[in-house]
């Protein structure tokens, strides 16, 4: 029986990130991802030759002194991955559709004030309101600082009232609060339900800078990959914990995997939803409290996307200059309820790849959709459903298609369709529990799983755990690092890391 130090369970970005921290502490690590390959929605995919992300698309905090850049220093992986920028005036472009009008929005939070007064100069006072509550709930975040890492956000006033709260006291424009709250499409979870602190903390780095990555979310698993052979990290694919066994005083002695082999550590750290690891825990171990806990979790948003190439040889300028998000409302409440049934926003990603000596203009598309929406077709298989199945895709390709050429006129006829995937295509392709894209939603005074769980040398991490989104996950795996190695040293890991 093999003998490990950690055990991680799950290869996506949180799962990556807490191995790599653990082999740079000289600790022997075994990761283990239940799909062929590593990286989950990090995870690219090729069709028709061309390259297209499936969860990674762009990301705040890379800018030199920001969250995700420190994390990636401390990885010693910070000059392997290259930021492409977007544009700084106009990374953000929002269309109301039934109004025709648009609102560009640059980044860098003076230049968004500056930009968001000029559309709305008797909403000045609210505007600065706004973001200086942002800032404010960030400075009271420790767990965001990794020169003053926390074990867990402080709780703050902010965490017991609601951004709808929030925004519904400083003004009355619906276009100004459609603006403030449409990042809540980055997490999946309605302003009537999330905090307004968490909010804060999910947007502060996307309201810094924005940034796409060259070569995408294949980026960071081709340099994780590499980085593992610099350290005792094994990779086991196609593999995953089956059995929990030999439990004694509350920790477990051996982790029997779905091959039948048995391996065993001092602790094992899952990444997964935590629907999944309560499928994994031994029930006599756990309180009915625990049990009603983890249940109770919802799901956030999936989405049904639409991936698509402009035809070789077409010229754009600014192609590649922003995040393009289409409103057919003011109300984001309503656009992100499992519950609506008419137009959905649309958010149109471009991007410009290389691949076999060729160039494309990438465009991919998000509409929020839930497994509700699929439910007919829940208990199918990639490959195996039925045509009223492939009828529902086409039909939504068909509807999003008209969008894309609404907005932009200059497409139709040089857009071709390469491939769409519902909820149940990321389910399946991800090895996902819902198709969810963000995982449980991060609703106002809900405790999540993360850190201990009731068996001792158990821990949780992962997107589910603390903030959504690749920092979030990132985040929670460095805090959980501190649960695991020695304080002196994790201290100076940090510390030295972080001075590079």
């Amino acid at each position: 029986m093999k003998k490990y130090d950690d055990i991680v369970v799950g290869s996506g970005i949180s799962g990556m990130t807490m191995s790599l921290i653990l082999g740079m502490n000289r600790r022997k690590v075994l990761l283990l991802e239940k799909s062929p390959h590593i990286g989950g929605s990090m995870a690219r995919f090729y069709k028709d030759g061309i390259p297209f992300d499936t969860g990674f698309h762009f990301t705040g905090g890379l800018h030199k002194g920001g969250i995700l850049y420190n994390m990636l220093s401390i990885l010693g992986i910070n000059d392997l991955i290259e930021p492409i920028f977007l544009s700084e005036d106009k990374a953000n472009v929002f269309i109301f559709e039934a109004e025709n009008k648009h609102y560009n929005v640059p980044y860098g939070i003076t230049k968004i004030k500056e930009r968001l007064k000029g559309y709305f100069p008797e909403e000045s006072a609210a505007i600065d309101s706004y973001f200086d509550k942002v800032k404010y709930v960030c400075e009271q975040t420790p767990s965001m600082n990794l020169h003053n890492l926390m074990s867990l956000h402080n709780h703050i006033n902010e965490d017991s009232v609601t951004l709808d709260k929030v925004l519904n006291e400083l003004t009355r424009n619906p276009v100004l609060k459609a603006l403030l709250s449409c990042f809540a499409m980055c997490y999946g979870v309605r302003p009537d339900e999330i905090s307004f602190a968490n909010h804060s903390r999910m947007c502060i780095g996307l309201y810094e800078s924005v940034a796409r990555v060259k070569g995408g979310g294949a980026a960071f698993v081709n340099t994780f990959r590499t980085k593992f052979k610099d350290y005792a990290v094994e990779v086991s694919s196609g593999k995953y914990i089956a059995e929990l066994a030999d439990v004694r005083d509350d920790r477990v002695g051996r982790f029997i995997l779905n091959t039948g082999e048995e391996v065993s550590c001092d602790n094992c750290i899952f990444t997964i939803h935590p629907k999944e690891i309560l499928k994994v825990l031994p029930q006599k171990y756990l309180s009915r409290a625990f049990i009603d806990r983890v249940s109770s979790f919802e799901s956030s948003t999936g989405f049904f996307s639409v991936f698509a190439a402009l035809e070789q040889g077409y010229e754009e300028p600014d192609f590649d200059a922003n995040i393009v998000t289409i409103l057919p409302d003011y109300d984001i409440n309503q656009l992100l309820d499992p519950a609506h049934k008419g137009p959905s926003a649309l958010v149109l990603i471009k991007s410009i790849e290389h691949a076999g000596g060729k160039t494309y203009k990438v465009i991919s598309t998000f509409e929020p959709s839930y497994l509700e929406d699929v439910e007919a077709w829940k208990n199918t298989k990639t490959g195996s459903r039925p045509g009223e199945y492939q009828d529902y895709k086409n039909r939504k390709v068909e509807i999003t298609t008209e969008r894309i050429f609404k907005a932009f006129p200059q497409y139709r006829g040089r857009l071709k369709i390469i491939d769409s995937a519902s909820v149940l295509t990321f389910r399946d392709y991800l090895n996902n529990h819902d198709g969810s894209a963000y995982g449980i939603k991060q609703k106002i005074g809900q405790y999540n799983l993360v850190g201990k769980l009731p068996l001792r040398n158990l821990y949780a991490a992962g997107q589910s755990s603390l903030l959504p989104g690749i920092i979030g996950a990132m985040m929670s795996s460095f805090i959980v690092g501190r649960s695991i190695i020695k304080e002196e040293q994790y201290n100076k890991f940090l510390s030295q890391n972080l001075c590079n």
